[in-house]
């Protein structure tokens, strides 16, 4: 696991590096958050964010597409942004390095994997034992779309390192591009990069990740242990704001939920957006609430430790904390 740890004390990353800012200009409190990607996976802080639910707390939120967690992280850890949002298996790590100051999670979003493995051809009758001998553009070792992708595997018997050929050699965020021009026989993806390379007659989604793994802790909200004592009452406003949203999806149509959000997507047509909502409530990827369960954070150590990315577990009481979310709900 140590290698995997070096990239958390890299150094600090600017907003112009990276892209993909957005700003809600509205006179509140500037809150800086960094996300992990763009995606409509993450529907229901787009949907507080369109529907002014930051604003009615008194938040400015600017928005940074991190474009990865190992970014995220380290733009948190370097002060760059307040709140990152990313998978939890970071602050895993940066806490068993040993960082004074660590991430905490204070609010879960999603707890499905988002992504899809994506296949050259229709297969109606695909099974995962189908991947044997295959050659698959994989994931960042150590981030959750990797350790989920494995973690399914080896739920099908099926050995990551010797039945098949992963490739990780591809930047996030770019294996849909690489997948219309070299020779894999499958790719794992994100939307809406998965119902993009279907629309373009490149790719065809085969199997869903987040309904294979099961219920999986697989991106929170969390916040240095300094920020979260200096800032209590922010933080509660926030998760405010999120539980605003994460009601709203569970309560609302795809075609609603797909209208309120498209601006935050405006490349991409109302239709694809919408399908993309259904395809994810259909698995059931949003929590009623923000609540971080102990239960969830052990699944996530199992899944760390199947992937040979966790020594020793780290405890639940010091990375996780539930009293924002549970306010959130009352």
């Amino acid at each position: 696991m140590k290698k995997r740890l070096r990239f958390l004390l890299a150094g600090c990353l600017a907003c112009a590096a990276l892209g993909g800012c957005a700003r809600e200009t509205s006179g509140g409190i500037p809150v800086t958050m960094y996300e992990v990607a763009h995606s409509v996976f993450y529907a229901p802080q787009y949907a507080a964010i369109e529907l002014g639910y930051f604003k009615e707390e008194g938040i400015d939120l600017t928005l940074v597409n991190g474009a990865g967690a190992d970014k995220v992280m380290t733009a948190m850890l370097a002060g760059d942004a307040d709140i990152g949002f990313m998978g939890s298996e970071a602050s895993i790590y940066t806490y068993a390095q040993g960082a004074e100051d660590y991430a905490v999670n204070f609010a879960q979003l999603t707890q499905r994997a988002g992504n899809f493995l994506v296949a050259r051809q229709p297969d109606p009758d695909f099974s995962w034992q189908k991947l044997r001998g295959s050659r698959v553009l994989g994931g960042r070792a150590g981030g959750m779309p990797q350790m989920v992708f494995e973690y399914i595997l080896k739920k099908n018997g099926i050995d990551p390192k010797a039945d098949l050929t992963i490739d990780q050699s591809i930047q996030f965020g770019l294996t849909a591009a690489a997948f219309t021009s070299d020779q894999s026989d499958y790719t794992v993806e994100f939307e809406p990069f998965a119902t993009g390379l279907e629309l373009e007659g490149n790719g065809y989604v085969v199997a869903s990740l987040g309904t294979d793994s099961g219920y999986v802790p697989y991106t929170a909200y969390c916040a240095k242990r300094s920020y979260l004592a200096m800032h209590p009452e922010l933080i509660q406003k926030f998760t405010n704001a999120l539980q605003k949203g994460m009601d709203y999806v569970n309560s609302h149509t795809a075609e609603e939920i797909a209208k309120t959000i498209q601006p935050q997507f405006a490349e991409t047509p109302l239709e694809n957006i919408t399908k993309i909502v259904k395809r994810y409530q259909e698995q059931d990827t949003w929590k009623e609430n923000l609540i971080f369960e102990k239960s969830s954070f052990e699944l996530l150590e199992n899944i760390l430790e199947e992937a040979g990315e966790l020594d020793e577990r780290v405890p639940y009481e010091d990375l996780v904390t539930t009293k924002f979310a549970e306010q959130a709900v009352k």
